[in-house]
Order: structure tokens, then C-alpha cells, then sequence
């Protein structure tokens, strides 16, 4: 019996106790609701709890623990000689045991019959029934893998019957306890503030999770590699080093990567802050109410589309019409057709990027425009300001720290971008100011570094991590600073 339909069973059970612990609470009242102290649906809702919770947890703990000790049961059991030869080898076996193990499901009484008896080759039997396995398989491997399927089969069985008992009791307790003065409402309650902590008790548990992985493995990386070298680096050149040779490990600079990211957000910030503010001004003070209606929505859809195709926009349309453009004019100025302009530029990456942001921009300055009470607007209409001047002179400057915290936050979300950078920025690593040659950024090279064959035990690949954790931390401080100008400088309105 799989996890899923055990889980289904107790949520059957979990449904039959609601149903009876309601029907209970009000045979209990004898038809006066009035005499219970909390409504039938609230005693359901309790012993549907008992019926389920408890359940739940058994199985999810049986669920992690079961397969942890079944694989040391079977890797114990294992030949001396197999696990003589270290650890790697042990999980290599074990992994051939499971295969092993799948494929034993799908054999007849006579297949397996050959392979006890030695008839028939494991790799070939196995390859039959379309289960690979690395290796010829050895003859210890059947007896581990049928006692690998008896444990799992076991324990699938007690799981379900431990856990089916601990569901139908938890619904009996609750059952028996059902009275008229049970004040189930303050149970369910309380369940639901525990639930409530417990959901916000994972969403800050991940962070920290996150923030403690990279920066347990930068810290790795700053134990083989300088941390000044790092920071203060102007040369970007990983090189991989072959093992067992004294050559270098090449440079870890990080100013060309952030000059890059910082160049690319700025041409990105250029381009979104005039369209997306413009637009935000214009829907919330100027358009009507029906083509706010279709404006805003339509407008908010870019913020909807994947980054992966806007990249692909920069590399096959915006990267091209800008390098045959500036072919055009080079050529009308000089005479020579040469484009002076990259496909894979700071410029194809910052427009493209810009208009990913316009939305962010528009929306959240919208929302923050619209919060500048009316009677602002009125009174400097009726001083005989035109609405021009009052958007510039009382509405603006009003609406001035939130919008400063939205721009903030943008510039965050400009600063961690990935997939459209890496198709239209480049991979050049290099510090230089023309917006038209290839650059590339942080994101760029935290991809790079973590994509291929190599383990974590390297500067080459552990530097993916202090990249990460650089770029974590300018980012936090730009939100930060954002939610510091709001809250010093918002405006508090009757």
C-alpha cells in the first residue's frame, strides 16, 4: 500500500469523524444548540483533527525514517568483502542492489529460479525486462535485493496498519470527549494559531537554511582563496586546474562581475523608471476609468511573462535589430558597414530588462500614487493650480519615499536577474564603460561555475557560493534601505 492512498484512507477517516463528531454534538444538545458551547461544526472539526493529525506526522516520520533504515539493514548485510573495500564502494553496491531489487518485481517464479540457481546472468535477465544495471552483478546481489523487497513490502504493511489505528483512535478520543460543555472552538483554535506559527516557522526556517548552506561552502571557498583577492580582484579567469598538477587556479575577481551587474541594472533602471512612472502617473491621475480597467491589466501582463523568453526576444530580435542599426548609421556617417554595436551587449540586455521591469515600476508607483488622499488634489486644484502642477508640485512629492522604496526594490530584482543576461549580456568578465561591448554579471558566472561534472571540493565550484552570498547581501541591503526611506519618510495621512 502506497504513501498516497494511505494518506487518502485517513483523510476518509478524517471526513467519517467529522460527520459523527457532529451528528454526536448535536444528539448531545438534544435539539437545543443553545446549551453547547461551541457549534456542532466546531466538534467536528475537532475530531476530524484528532483523525487526521496525529495520523499524518506517524506517516511522514515513517515515510523518511523507513527507507533511511532499511538501506543500513541491506548495506550491513552486505559481503565482508564488499565492505571491506570503503564506502564508496558499499553505496555503489547498494545502488546495484536496489536496481536489482526493481527488476526482481517483474520476473516470474522461473526467472527467479534461474538466478538463485546460477542458470542465468543477472545483467542479462534484468536487461530483458528493460531494467539496466551498471555492471555484470554479482550472485550476493539477488539475496540482498529479495531482502531489500521483504523489508520494504513489511514495512509498507505495518505503516499502513500503525498508522490506520493511530487515525481511528485519534477519532475515538475525540468522539468520547464530545460534550456539551466542550469548548471544541478553543481546540480547533488553537490548532489553527499552531498551524499558522508552524507555516510561518518554515517560510523564515528556509531562509535560513538557504543563507547557512551558501555560506557554509563560501566559507570553504575563502579557506583556498583570499578574501581581498576576492573582493578587491579586477581579473575574472577561474582556470581549472588538472589534479595533481602545480599549476594555478586561476583568479577569482569579483569588480568585473559586480561592475558588470551593477552596468546592466543601471541601463535596465534608465529605461524602465521613465516608462513605468509616466505610465503609473498617466493611469492613476489622467485615464479614465474604463481604460484603466484594460490598461493596467494589459500592462501588468509583461510581468507575468518568463524570463527564459525574454531572453530569447534579446538574442533573436532586440540583439540583431541593434547591431544591423548601428551598421546602417556606421556606414551613412563613414562609408563602412561595420556595426559598432553587439548583439550581445550591456545595451540589448539593460532594454530588454527594462521592459521586464516596466510593470514592477508602474504597478507599485500606481499603487502608491493612488494612496495620496484626494483632498490634496483638491485643494491645490482649487488654489487654481492646473492638474500638471499638482501632480508635479503636491502629488509627487507627496507620493516621493514610496516611490523611492519601489525604485529600490526594482533595482533588486534587476540585480538578481539570470536568464535574460545570460543570453543577451555576454560572458565577457571585464570593467569597461561602453555600453555596447559584451559584459557579463554575477548570475552569469554563479550558473556557469555549477554547471557541469565537478564535485563541491574545488575554488572552481565553490566560488559559485561566495558569488551567491555577495550578491544575497546586496540585494538585502538595497531592500533594506528601501523599506528604511519608506518608513522614515512615508507621509501619515488622516
Amino acid at each position: 500500500m502506497n504513501t498516497s492512498l494511505i494518506l487518502l484512507l485517513i483523510l476518509i477517516v478524517g471526513f467519517a469523524a467529522y460527520l459523527a463528531g457532529r451528528s454526536r454534538a448535536i444528539a448531545t444538545s438534544n435539539g437545543k444548540l443553545s446549551v453547547l458551547h461551541s457549534l456542532p461544526g466546531y466538534h467536528g472539526t475537532y475530531a476530524a483533527i484528532c483523525a487526521i493529525i496525529p495520523a499524518t506526522i506517524v506517516l511522514a516520520v515513517w515515510a523518511i525514517a523507513a527507507p533511511a533504515y532499511i538501506d543500513s539493514a541491506v548495506r550491513n548485510a552486505l559481503p565482508q568483502t564488499v565492505l571491506s573495500q570503503g564506502a564508496a564502494t558499499s553505496e555503489l553496491a547498494l545502488g546495484q542492489v536496489k536496481s536489482v531489487a526493481n527488476g526482481l518485481n517483474l520476473l516470474d517464479d522461473a526467472e527467479l529460479a534461474a538466478l538463485n540457481n546460477g542458470s542465468a546472468n543477472l545483467r542479462d535477465v534484468l536487461a530483458a525486462k528493460g531494467v539496466p544495471l551498471a555492471g555484470e552483478g554479482e550472485a550476493y546481489m539477488v539475496k540482498s535485493a529479495a531482502q531489500f523487497n521483504q523489508m520494504t513490502a513489511t514495512s509498507r504493511v505495518l505503516m499502513a496498519v500503525v498508522v490506520l489505528l493511530i487515525s481511528a483512535a485519534g477519532a475515538v478520543f475525540a468522539l468520547r470527549g464530545i460534550s456539551a460543555p466542550f469548548r471544541a472552538r478553543n481546540q480547533v483554535e488553537r490548532v489553527m494559531l499552531w498551524t499558522l506559527m508552524l507555516a510561518s516557522s518554515i517560510a523564515i526556517l528556509t531562509t535560513i537554511g538557504i543563507v547557512g548552506s551558501m555560506l557554509s561552502e563560501a566559507i570553504r571557498f575563502f579557506n583556498s582563496v583570499s578574501p581581498a583577492s576576492f573582493f578587491f580582484g579586477t581579473v575574472w579567469d577561474p582556470r581549472f586546474a588538472a589534479a595533481g598538477s602545480e599549476a594555478t587556479q586561476g583568479q577569482f575577481g569579483l569588480l568585473p562581475l559586480l561592475a558588470g551587474t551593477l552596468y546592466i541594472a543601471f541601463v535596465a533602471m534608465l529605461f524602465a523608471v521613465p516608462i513605468g512612472l509616466f505610465a503609473a502617473i498617466y493611469m492613476s491621475e489622467y485615464a479614465r476609468p474604463g481604460v484603466r480597467s484594460i490598461a493596467k491589466p494589459l500592462l501588468e501582463i509583461l510581468a507575468g511573462i518568463p524570463t527564459i523568453v525574454y531572453g530569447f526576444f534579446a538574442l533573436v530580435t532586440v540583439g540583431p535589430f541593434l547591431r544591423d542599426i548601428s551598421a546602417q548609421l556606421n556606414g551613412l556617417v563613414t562609408g563602412n558597414y561595420v556595426s559598432f554595436i553587439q548583439a550581445q551587449s550591456v545595451l540589448t540586455a539593460g532594454i530588454v530588462m527594462g521592459i521586464m521591469l516596466i510593470p514592477f515600476v508602474s504597478s507599485l508607483s500606481d499603487d502608491i500614487i493612488t494612496q495620496v488622499p484626494r483632498a490634496l488634489r483638491d485643494g491645490s486644484l482649487g488654489l487654481g493650480a492646473t492638474r500638471s502642477e499638482t501632480i508635479k508640485k503636491v502629488v509627487l512629492p507627496a507620493a516621493l519615499p514610496g516611490i523611492v522604496g519601489a525604485l529600490l526594490l526594482t533595482a533588486s530584482r534587476a540585480v538578481g536577474e539570470t536568464m535574460i543576461v545570460v543570453l543577451a549580456a555576454g560572458v565577457a568578465a571585464r570593467m569597461q564603460l561602453n555600453p555596447f561591448e559584451a559584459m557579463t554579471t554575477v548570475t552569469v558566472k554563479i550558473v556557469n561555475q555549477l554547471t557541469g561534472d565537478l564535485e563541491f571540493n574545488s575554488p572552481q565550484t565553490l566560488v559559485a557560493f561566495a558569488l551567491g552570498i555577495t550578491l544575497f547581501c546586496i540585494t538585502l541591503c538595497l531592500n533594506i534601505y528601501a523599506l528604511y526611506i519608506v518608513r522614515k519618510y512615508r507621509e501619515q495621512y488622516e
